[in-house]
């Protein structure tokens, strides 16, 4: 499997450059997707085409870290603050034209942790929102701290991911821990293949894993959501329990729209593609 789209470089005001792939009409509404932990733009690979063919303008940028062009140093983990991640989504919008119009945003994972941010901080400059697996931040918290410990047992992984021997043990024998995770979950081999394209070496690794060392607590005070929202979570996500899935309905004030999957598991565009970018495309509408 290779890349469907050439890679195009997007430079921010704050000089970075991330690689993207856009496709669709230029002068089509706007949808930025973001992928999440240990993906790529590969993840959208099913529902870029089919954005475009429906005449959206799709953006799907590597993010900070990922893209070569926007990696500052994983040292200094004030690079990736979560603050910083969120203003990259309005740089990113900017850079393509959209200094000030509304677009689409959609996040996976980490990339929904931002999305959440987003959406939070600047509600009006989305369209809608669109969430993949990734509860609110502060229903993600509340099921964290509860007495039955579930959440805390499936979010077992990011203390792994604050030991510094963790991006050589993952890259180790051509990434064979990282890929036995991924395909344990429903990720073909193939898509392996194209996320490790991205985060397969020492330096993308450890600045990816900055995501989770500069927000050891994952707690972020977002208050309600005042923007069009969908929320899919599959009931087979062994990182995301139900009562944070069910619970982000508490943080959503305007129209809510959540989507159980069921038998999908975390990495919902690999285990049921046509079914998230039909969704997608409903939500859009």
């Amino acid at each position: 499997m290779t890349d469907q789209f050439p890679i195009i470089p997007i430079k921010t005001i704050s000089g970075l450059t991330f690689d993207a792939w856009i496709a669709g009409p230029d002068n089509g509404p706007l949808v930025i997707l973001l992928h999440g932990f240990p993906q790529s733009r590969h993840t959208w690979r099913h529902q870029l085409p089919a954005l475009a063919a429906a005449g959206y303008r799709a953006i799907a940028p590597d993010q900070r870290g990922y893209s070569p062009g926007a990696r500052p140093d994983p040292a200094d983990l004030s690079n990736y603050h979560y603050d910083r991640l969120v203003e990259d989504v309005l740089e990113i919008a900017s850079a393509v034209g959209h200094e000030s119009d509304q677009f689409h945003l959609v996040g996976h994972d980490w990339g929904g942790q931002v999305a959440w941010g987003v959406a939070a901080r600047h509600p009006e400059r989305l369209a809608s929102l669109t969430i993949l697996s990734r509860p609110h931040p502060e229903a993600f918290v509340r099921a964290l701290r509860a007495p039955d410990g579930d959440q805390k047992h499936r979010s077992r992984h990011h203390r792994a991911f604050l030991d510094p021997k963790t991006a050589g043990l993952l890259l180790e024998e051509n990434a064979r821990r990282l890929r036995r995770n991924l395909k344990s979950t429903g990720v073909p081999d193939d898509a392996a293949d194209l996320y490790l394209s991205v985060l397969g070496n020492a330096d993308a690794l450890e600045a990816a894993l900055a995501w989770y060392r500069a927000q050891t607590d994952l707690k972020v005070e977002l208050g309600a959501i005042n923007v069009p929202t969908m929320y899919i979570w599959g009931d087979a996500d062994a990182s995301v329990g139900r009562m944070a899935a069910e619970g982000t309905a508490d943080f959503v004030s305007t129209p809510y729209r959540f989507e159980t999957l069921p038998g999908v598991g975390h990495f919902s565009t690999d285990e049921a593609p046509e079914l998230v970018t039909r969704l997608l495309l409903e939500h859009l509408k």
